[in-house]
């Protein structure tokens, strides 16, 4: 019995540590994800902006530009993964990396050969242990994301895009995320940059909203030449945004799941610990008394 007991003590210090460790992760992406959350609402309203903006002046002029100019016939699209350098986060990376897959497929299915760009570690060592081509890959700022990440991932973006697919450019440009609702609630989502779709315009077009007309200067080509760069980096800046947040959300999520987890086990171990421990001094109490008695009874024969 007393080797028993002394392996649930040793369980239960086993336990009791992880759950310190757990909490301290918990505290810390709660912590965090109050910054992730304003920077999410200071950064959409400019993204939201410049899409409008970007969408008016290609609306607005009859100019053939290649960033939003659909092809005849698209024959290949980029896709941009976004999951996170580290893991402890419940499905968080996995969700991103099946939206992705889903996304694949479907493009894969539309004749459309798919190259893969990804951000994040998890991302990278998805495909890199299927041996599977990766065109560009960046780590290191997934939980905190700066612009001048999102712009050094959006430079080979914006280049494929603008090459001909001949010279290994592509047609389309797709961005699968994890978008932040709630922090109860994040949903990977997969979206168009472009070419840019002109479906906003048209709603608001249908609502009655009076769109503005523009004069550029010097031309709509140059105009969009410098206003579809920063469109890419804004987009990517903000789903980059979005994915730190859900990625602290999962994973205060996911570790207040294991301390949770780790109190119950705890008390689990204890109450096997102590009934251990009762059944080990009952034991003992059952030897002294049958050692007091088969003294008795020794004595007695000695005295006949």
């Amino acid at each position: 019995m007393g080797a028993q007991l002394r392996v649930y003590k040793r369980r239960i210090r086993s336990v009791t540590a992880t759950k310190k460790i757990t909490k301290a992760m918990e505290m810390i992406a709660a912590s965090r994800i109050v910054k992730a959350q304003r920077q999410v609402a200071a950064s959409t309203p400019y993204a939201t902006e410049l899409t409008r903006a970007v969408t008016a002046v290609a609306t607005g002029s009859t100019t053939k530009h290649p960033l939003t100019t659909e092809a005849d016939a698209p024959a290949r699209a980029a896709i941009l993964l976004i999951t996170s350098d580290r893991g402890l986060a419940g499905g968080y990376s996995a969700n991103a990396i099946k939206a992705a897959e889903r996304l694949t497929e479907r493009l894969r299915g539309e004749g459309k050969e798919v190259v893969t760009y990804v951000i994040g570690r998890k991302g990278v060592a998805y495909y890199g242990f299927r041996e599977r081509k990766i065109a560009d890959s960046w780590t290191g700022f997934t939980d905190s994301p700066t612009y001048a990440d999102a712009k050094r991932a959006a430079a080979p973006l914006i280049e494929a895009v603008t090459q001909e697919t001949a010279e290994g450019g592509v047609d389309e440009l797709h961005i699968v995320f994890t978008e932040f609702v709630s922090m109860m609630t994040q949903n990977p989502v997969d979206g168009r940059m472009l070419p840019l779709s002109l479906d906003t315009t048209k709603e608001e077009e249908g609502k009655g909203e009076i769109l503005p007309l523009f004069d550029f200067e010097p031309s709509a080509e140059d105009v969009l030449d410098a206003l579809l760069p920063r469109y890419v980096e804004s987009r990517i800046y903000n789903a980059l945004l979005q994915a730190a947040a859900s990625e602290h959300a999962a994973r205060r999520r996911a570790m207040k799941s294991a301390t949770d987890n780790a109190g119950d086990l705890i008390k689990s171990l204890s109450r096997l610990a102590n009934a251990a421990r009762q059944a080990e001094i009952t034991q003992e109490i059952s030897e002294i008394v049958g050692g007091a008695s088969a003294l008795a009874d020794a004595t007695a024969g000695s005295d006949k």
